[in-house]
């Protein structure tokens, strides 16, 4: 016998099976049998047991990615296997205890500097004011320097990119008081991570200029490269050697200082008449979480946290205008809400696939329904919302009203999740100015999920925050048609040395 179709199975029944006698029973469900089995072993298929690349494997069961080769011996070692009594001693090599210490150079180790020596392009001199003690100005003229650092900066000129060493010299001045005052390095917010040896502070103090800086966060966000993609990138084409952790360090520093930004942009996005939000699952070191998009028409928030309304309400506690989103429960107790008949055209075409002859048909009137419905709604005439879309409506609700009780698990589900959503599913009867799906999340959700594939996630609270706190601030500037290289740069500098940066302009 060939392999089972879909079109054999329609044919299956209960009282199909009641005429077989017990030969012809015994075949088909053996056939069945095959086929449960051939579905179950592809549905089992990874990286380790197939020739699927790793890409393609489920970043959240631990139990497909783990590799079991080394749990069971072969049965070659199996038979080698000699029985012991319990009179003889075997010799079993010793186990070396675990180390206590902590990862990483250890206190009084030998450490490792700089050995190359960096060429300057340029001396930046960073003089005092004024003095510190009796607030009068001071003089250069009487200036020393007492401390400078090199920084690699990267400068932009018309058709051309290159990487610049700079020299920063910090001069310290005697005043006619007696009293020394000193240039200091500017230092901003800090980022604490529990158990963290050294927590991550914003300082001008740094090898990596503001605008490197973020040209290494958008290689990483924007471009998706790895850490290691990077530092071959910048060695090969700009001939700048900077370590792994040194690029990490970077991506990081561009988040922590877009924090103030967010925080500014979840007070705007309140004021929106319209926003748009969707969800994506996520994955934080072992632990599942969901990627949040909150989108306007000048504003975009995203957010990674847990799939509970507590999550949502932290970015539109105090909002009043209308909502477009899909089905989940977290949004159902905002009374101005349109739902996305895109989800639900989507659940209407999974149906009309069913093997239920019933189930089908009805899959396809309510597919067609739908469809009519926002074909009505984009056409532009003169004739009232209300006449043209009243009888679709109609026939929507009693679709639904037969499918509620229908055997067919999925148009069951459809048709009474449609009914008990009604109000947000036909809310654009009576405000024609709402969008009828949720494509502006769905597209801004499109980025990550690609990112979510490469990278599988993230692996600390704080790189949670660093990546969305770029992805806000990116796609809000691309919203408000700025440049998002030239903000971020800015508000890395201002980062550092404490100042709270401006908000995004709106051209």
């Amino acid at each position: 016998m060939g392999r089972l179709t879909k079109k054999d199975l329609a044919q299956m029944n209960e009282a199909y099976f009641e005429s077989l006698d017990h030969e012809r029973l015994v075949k088909v469900a053996s056939n069945l049998l095959n086929l449960g089995i051939n579905l179950i072993e592809r549905l089992e298929q990874n990286s380790s047991n197939s020739s699927k690349p790793p890409s393609s494997d489920n970043p959240f069961d631990k139990a497909t990615n783990k590799d079991t080769s080394k749990e069971k011996p072969s049965k070659k070692e199996e038979g080698n296997t000699k029985s012991v009594s319990e009179e003889e001693k075997i010799e079993l090599p010793q186990v070396k205890e675990e180390s206590k210490g902590t990862p990483g150079r250890q206190v009084g180790s030998k450490g490792f500097g700089r050995t190359l020596i960096l060429e300057c392009d340029e001396i930046v001199p960073h003089y005092p004011s004024n003095c510190n003690a009796c607030d009068v100005e001071l003089s250069q003229t009487r200036a020393s320097v007492y401390t400078g650092y090199y920084t690699y900066e990267l400068e932009i000129r018309e058709l051309e990119i290159r990487v610049v060493c700079n020299l920063h010299h910090y001069y310290a001045i005697v005043c006619d008081c007696g009293h020394e005052t000193r240039a200091v390095p500017g230092t901003g917010y800090v980022s604490y991570v529990e158990g963290r040896k050294k927590e991550l502070k914003l300082t001008e103090a740094v090898m990596v200029g503001p605008l490197l800086t973020t040209f290494i966060s958008a290689l990483s966000v924007r471009y998706r490269m790895s850490r290691v993609k990077i530092k071959e990138l910048l060695s090969y084409w700009l001939g700048l050697d900077i370590s792994v952790g040194t690029i990490d360090r970077c991506i990081r520093e561009a988040g922590v200082a877009c924090f103030p930004v967010v925080e500014q942009l979840i007070e705007e996005i309140q004021k929106e008449e319209l926003i748009h939000i969707d969800e994506t699952p996520w994955y934080e070191k072992g632990m599942f979480r969901w990627l949040w998009v909150v989108i306007s028409k000048m504003t975009a928030i995203y957010f990674i946290g847990t799939r509970k309304k507590e999550e949502l309400l932290l970015v539109i506690t105090a909002y009043m205008g209308w909502i477009v989103s899909d089905g989940y429960g977290a949004y159902r107790h905002y009374e101005k809400r349109q739902r996305c008949l895109a989800h639900l055209i989507r659940k209407a075409v999974a149906i009309t696939g069913a093997v239920d002859e019933e189930a089908k048909k009805l899959g396809n009137e309510l597919l067609d329904a739908l469809r009519q419905l926002i074909k009505a709604i984009s056409e532009e005439k003169e004739v009232d919302v209300r006449k043209r879309c009243g009888p679709l409506i109609d026939k929507l609700e009693n679709i639904c009203n037969i499918g509620k009780d229908n055997r067919y698990s999925k148009l069951r589900d459809l048709s009474r999740e449609i009914l008990n959503d009604w109000d947000a599913v036909v809310a654009f009867v009576n405000n024609t100015e709402l969008p009828l799906t949720n494509n502006e999340a769905e597209r801004a959700l499109r980025h990550a999920v690609i990112a979510r594939r490469i990278s599988f996630g993230t692996r600390t609270n704080e790189g949670s925050r660093v990546y969305a706190s770029l992805l806000s601030v990116i796609e809000t500037c691309l919203l408000r048609k700025q440049n998002p290289w030239t903000y971020i740069a800015k508000t890395i500098a201002l980062g550092r040395k404490g100042i709270t940066p401006a908000a995004i302009p709106v051209s």
